[in-house]
């Protein structure tokens, strides 16, 4: 029998399994693979396992329903930490470490932060007829700025998150700006294949995209569609 818990950020659903005192579950992408499936397995965006760390407090691993490993979570993280704060794991600042370097995290109150460092920049591509900002807050991020959000995601976005111009393929952000200070996302997630009630990485990728091209000021609130 394996003890699991379940958590979401926002929607973003995650399994968590405790390895923190030996590993548990060796064949961690078949696991996700079965049961991320919301219809014959638990049902998730992906599985979290939460392990001792040699350079941090504790270490982050994130395996997607197809088997892949994630490189950082928003979420997943702020999920992560919750579960391990409230074990007596970490209390307070502590540090994570990630296939994306070693991330910052505290507690405020009841919620959950995260230095997430500074996002970097790529160029901006013209794919399926959209003008596309490419950038990277720990996994790869397509940014397309639209002016209606009730679109075709699954329909569209596949081709973007499997486009050349990402070797790693990329997840896909379709951003509609309120004002100056609020945006609305939709995200269509690499490794769920499919879109996402929320994703973390992709709100911070979002909101640095659109101020650095002026399109909102210095503090940016995200909602998701």
């Amino acid at each position: 029998m394996i003890r699991f818990a379940k958590l979401h950020g926002n929607g973003n659903d995650f399994i968590l399994i405790d390895e923190y005192d030996g590993e548990v579950v060796p064949d961690k992408p078949g696991f996700a693979a079965t049961y991320c499936d919301r219809r014959f397995g638990i049902g998730a965006d992906g599985v979290l396992f939460l392990t001792n760390s040699d350079h941090a407090d504790i270490r982050m691993r994130l395996f997607q329903p197809d088997r892949s490993e994630a490189e950082m979570c928003g979420n997943g993280i702020r999920c992560l930490v919750r579960y391990a704060i409230d074990e007596s794991y970490i209390t307070g600042a502590s540090t994570v470490e990630t296939l994306a370097g070693i991330m910052e995290v505290d507690l405020d109150s009841e919620w959950i932060k995260v230095n997430m460092g500074t996002p970097t920049s790529g160029g901006i591509e013209h794919l399926e007829g959209y003008e596309v900002y490419s950038t990277n807050t720990g996994v790869p991020h397509a940014i397309i700025f639209v002016d209606d959000l009730e679109i075709a995601i699954d329909e569209i976005a596949p081709a973007i998150r499997y486009a050349p111009v990402f070797p790693k393929g990329a997840n896909v952000n379709f951003v509609k700006v309120e004002n100056d200070h609020e945006i609305t996302i939709r995200t269509y997630e690499r490794g769920v294949e499919g879109e996402t009630l929320s994703c973390g990485t992709g709100a911070v990728a979002s909101a640095y995209v659109a101020h650095s091209i002026g399109k909102t000021g210095d503090r940016v609130v995200v909602h998701t569609a």
